[in-house]
């Protein structure tokens, strides 16, 4: 699932490479699901002629800032993309696309070329990202909903501090409500909760102003290390994280990281009882039928 660092380097893609030049060719997927309130065939008069001057992001959201409005928005969802024909958005294999593969890909929402030959595309294979046309998208849900941006927007930490301690939930539900930090998903949460040495289920407002000051410098290093490791070529793992040199695990670590997989595990027992209890009952069922008194 993208989260804000794939997002980032989407955006610094387009902007180092798409800025300034000119739609002369756009195709937007009919799929009123992705492309969402107008009709491709609108979407895409709307489009062709304009060109990029900006490209913005805030959370998980992005857009591009055309010349006049109305301007394209993207909402990443679970498999949302952004690919450019001959240039990798990040350097490693998956952002890339090869001379051998479909193009535009058949998953693609949003399709345009560019005047001096560029060819952009946004992809989503499950269909939960979402596409819009907008006159100004941080006036309007999703983006005008979302809280400060967890890369443009860092807090200071004592109002982190005041803002956890009025929040009476779980510190990873927290972090992972994007009305009070954007960008954050699920596996940033972890890793900078593994980091700060914070269990997820603790409660926001139980936390020190210490460790919410810890937290903080987590999630301030921790988006940066993801990016910079993004751009840089390294897949995004939580062994990245081990290796870095700004994050040096403890052994005491180890049973917080096994703390977080204990439910999984308890889920999975709890259906294979299930599963076979309804297996023994049908047996049972099948004997009656076939021996009867």
């Amino acid at each position: 699932m993208p989260e804000l660092p794939e997002v980032e380097a989407a955006r610094r893609a387009i902007e180092e490479h798409c800025l300034g030049k000119k739609i002369v060719k756009s195709i937007i997927a009919d799929d009123s699901k992705v492309v969402d309130g107008v009709s491709h065939k609108d979407f895409e008069a709307s489009l062709n002629g304009k060109t990029i001057v900006a490209a913005h992001r805030k959370g998980k959201n992005m857009w591009l800032q055309l010349n006049s409005p109305p301007f394209p928005s993207f909402q990443f969802g679970m498999t949302g993309a952004i690919y450019i024909k001959g240039v990798a958005v990040t350097n490693y294999k998956r952002s890339s696309v090869k001379d051998t593969d479909e193009w535009p890909s058949k998953y693609s929402k949003f399709f345009v070329e560019l005047n001096d030959g560029l060819e952009l595309s946004f992809t989503d294979k499950r269909r939960f990202a979402r596409v819009r046309l907008l006159d100004n998208p941080v006036a309007v849900p999703p983006i005008s909903e979302l809280g400060p941006d967890a890369l443009l927007e860092p807090m200071a930490v004592d109002e982190f501090h005041k803002l956890l301690s009025k929040k009476n939930l779980g510190i990873k539900a927290l972090l992972l409500d994007q009305g009070f930090i954007s960008g954050i998903g699920n596996w940033v949460a972890d890793e900078v909760l593994y980091q700060a040495k914070i269990h997820p289920l603790q409660s926001a407002s139980s936390m020190s102003i210490e460790v919410c000051g810890t937290l903080l410098n987590c999630i301030n290093e921790g988006r940066k290390l993801s990016l910079s490791m993004l751009v840089a070529g390294r897949q995004l793992t939580c062994q990245n994280f081990k290796n870095s040199g700004e994050h040096k695990l403890q052994k005491k670590q180890v049973n917080h990281r096994k703390a977080q997989l204990k439910t999984p595990k308890i889920l999975k027992k709890v259906l294979v009882v299930m599963i076979m209890m309804m297996m023994n009952q049908k047996v049972r069922k099948m004997q009656k039928l076939e021996n009867p008194k």
